[in-house]
């Protein structure tokens, strides 16, 4: 997952709206999302080849989401697959605060990550490259492979639009996916510097990123509404980024 955009206790229907994209190569095995056969409360995709996942809710409203964080360089494989950081809270019974209280005692297990994890009434933002975990005010935030509202452009903009949308009614899936379908790459000189090939850096800096090998490989819109229901849309893409196909849920929240 390499761009989330969240929204919290500012639009007027959807105390959290969650726009989402996950870029990954596209050799990886990968299962849509939808609710688990071995934990029928998760709704999420599926990372085959590790087990995790990259983001998911549970019908009580839980949600978790995580990101790595890139630094340029292979790193060793870590004890852990990341997906895991969103699995373990969606199938456990700890709340948000426990498992973030977890996840900072088994941080060194994980390659560099970001993790929210949280449900409707707040959500924690936790990475192995800051340390200290802390509590999500209401107010829109933007997250991507370095640490929470770094200022890279796709950041910065998709804030921006979502900013943009949060004054409005009416259907907002359709005007979300336009922001997560934004495949334009930043100018030279606002590219961040990550270790990565200036090419790279260039491919990277797009909200919807589309090569032959590695792309955006679905996109993802949660919102949650003050009447308890819980809209879920999920489209996926191959090379190039092609259309593959789109799923969607719609459920009311239960304790």
């Amino acid at each position: 997952m390499c761009l989330i955009l969240l929204a919290l206790g500012t639009h007027p229907d959807y105390p959290v709206i969650v726009a989402a994209n996950r870029d990954e190569f596209y050799d990886r095995p990968t299962a849509p999302a939808t609710f688990w056969q071995d934990a029928p409360q998760v709704l999420a995709g599926r990372d085959l080849e590790a087990g995790g996942t990259w983001l998911g809710i549970d019908r009580s409203g839980r949600f978790a989401a995580v990101t790595n964080y890139r630094q340029g360089h292979r790193e060793t494989r870590a004890v852990r697959s990341r997906g895991h950081l969103v699995a373990d809270y969606l199938t456990g019974r700890m709340d948000a605060a426990e498992h973030v209280a977890k996840v900072e005692q088994e941080a060194q297990r994980y390659n560099g990550f970001n993790l929210v994890a949280g449900d409707p009434a707040g959500l924690r933002y936790i990475s192995n490259r800051e340390g200290q975990a802390r509590v999500l005010a209401p107010g829109v935030y933007g997250l991507s492979n370095h640490l929470l509202d770094s200022p890279w452009p796709k950041v910065t903009a998709g804030k921006a639009g979502l900013n943009g949308l949060l004054a409005e009614r009416g259907d907002l899936v359709p005007r979300l996916f336009a922001l997560l379908a934004d495949r334009r790459q930043a100018a030279e000189d606002l590219l961040p510097v990550t270790g990565v090939s200036p090419e790279w850096e260039r491919l990277l800096s797009a909200a919807f990123i589309a090569s032959p090998e590695y792309g955006t490989r679905s996109s993802t819109v949660i919102l949650v509404g003050r009447d308890g229901r819980v809209r879920f849309v999920e489209r996926t893409f191959g090379p190039g980024g092609g259309v593959g196909g789109e799923v969607r849920f719609e459920f009311k929240l239960s304790p």
